[in-house]
């Protein structure tokens, strides 16, 4: 049995922020009080740090298996430990798609055997495989993914039969990505006939419109509100679809919530000049008028969580022209020192970044005992430097596989100085603990 005492730090947790030291024993927080002087193995002194929640991702891309070029399991993993992500989600678009239990389950093998963060995979629904997604555990498996538009690989639900049937079988949470497929093709050709095969990437959300989004995610709330499903929508991009969202009752009631994306937060159209293809995801950053009104529903409780759908693509893929260059990019080791940018901009409370990133998450897919700086609970913690010698994100010091950044060049003021999970030191000082202590997540279901 290992001992860990952080001592002189400020957590923020739970709507307070406040100063204690922590006492954890064998993976768990044992003890939470102002002054504790028990004998431990290890001494973290965290005066002037603060100490949140290790943030729950629960939209990530790791790649593996099938392309494993782009990043893999302990690649994406250990980049996100640095960042202060103590636990994710993964999506079953990988090659092979994660469409049975077969495929799901060597994902969870892989993982055991390389993660250095927390994982669970979601299963992946098609238009025919409901067999296999009402086999799928709901102890152990996060959730059920549905693309109901095809963003990668062969995974689009555009069968509205199957659809009603997965919605109306499974009492498991339903995360969807919504974007219209249609729409999104007849955008397309139009600008096929304006720009011919060199379409700029300026185009990127003209054709992969606000109204695909809504068109798609409107639908899906619709049938949730028919058959009763438990719908998380993923990464909300325009300010049309907020309009779609409650915040009248508290989050556990919820049976339809909504996620937005550090980029979808941070981007806007403008930035295409600048950044390109760098910028290109699926959903596409829109204008500084969605950007405006994802915040204010992110601040009133209509979005419940914020996530990255990190997803790494290779320099040399990125380079290509609008058309072969593909969608999205890689997040997790700069969301929370981004979003801490927000904070001492005044654009968000630091109790409430916490609640979006690291409690809500763990509350809405029901994560046993994460996700919080509670007695009893895992030891998962980020303790964060909020005003550390400032540094900038180069080509050098990002941890990707895929080697680059959306925010090359920009200047961060908040630093993570320690991660710790389940109980050990995973890293200190930018340095990552080549043990690693990642476990399965489970789930209160």
């Amino acid at each position: 049995m290992s001992t860990l005492l952080i001592k002189n730090g400020t957590i923020v947790n739970e709507g307070k922020v406040f100063k204690s030291d922590i006492l954890i024993s064998n993976e768990v927080i044992t003890k939470i009080a102002p002054h504790i002087e028990e004998m431990a193995d290890k001494i973290i002194d965290a005066q002037g740090l603060h100490i949140f929640p290790g943030v729950i991702d629960d939209q990530v891309h790791f790649r593996e298996p099938g392309l494993t070029h782009k990043g893999n399991i302990a690649s994406e993993s250990r980049a996100a430990i640095a960042g202060g992500v103590t636990s994710f989600i993964e999506q079953p678009n990988t090659v092979p798609n994660a469409v049975t239990q077969e495929i799901l389950e060597d994902k969870y093998r892989i993982a055991s055997e390389t993660s250095y963060a927390n994982y669970s995979f979601m299963m992946g629904g098609t238009n025919d495989n409901l067999e296999e997604v009402l086999k799928t555990n709901p102890r152990n498996v996060a959730g059920i993914k549905l693309f109901l538009g095809s963003s990668t690989g062969n995974m689009l639900v555009d069968n509205e039969a199957v659809l009603e049937k997965i919605f109306s079988s499974t009492d498991m949470l339903i995360a969807v990505h919504c974007e219209d497929e249609q729409t999104i093709r007849e955008n397309l050709a139009a600008a096929r006939e304006e720009y011919g095969e060199d379409i700029p990437v300026t185009q990127h959300p003209v054709i992969r419109s606000a109204e695909a989004c809504f068109k798609s995610s409107s639908k899906a709330i619709e049938l949730a509100k028919k058959t009763g499903a438990r719908l998380h929508v993923f990464h909300v991009s325009t300010g049309i679809e907020t309009e779609l969202f409650r915040n009248d009752i508290p989050l556990e009631e919820k049976k339809i919530t909504a996620e937005v994306c550090v980029h979808h937060l941070y981007f806007t159209d403008a930035d295409y000049e600048t950044k390109g293809n760098f910028i290109k995801w699926n959903p596409a950053v829109k204008s500084e008028s969605d950007r405006k009104k994802i915040w204010e529903a992110l601040l009133d409780d209509r979005i419940d969580v914020i996530a990255t759908d990190h997803a790494p693509h290779t320099l040399e893929e990125k380079s290509q022209k609008y058309l072969q260059a593909p969608s999205g990019g890689p997040l997790v080791q700069h969301s929370l020192v981004a979003m801490l940018e927000f904070v001492k901009e005044g654009a968000i409370t630091l109790e409430k970044m916490v609640q979006k990133m690291m409690h809500n998450p763990a509350i809405l897919f029901k994560v046993e005992k994460r996700g919080f700086i509670r007695e009893g609970f895992f030891a998962d913690l980020a303790l964060v430097d909020l005003n550390s010698t400032p540094w900038t994100v180069t080509r050098e010091n990002v941890l990707y596989k895929c080697g680059w950044s959306p925010f090359e060049g920009k200047e961060f003021t908040s630093r993570v100085s320690f991660t710790v999970l389940n109980g050990q030191v995973a890293m200190e000082n930018g340095i990552v603990n080549e043990e690693r202590y990642g476990q399965r997540l489970l789930f209160n279901r």
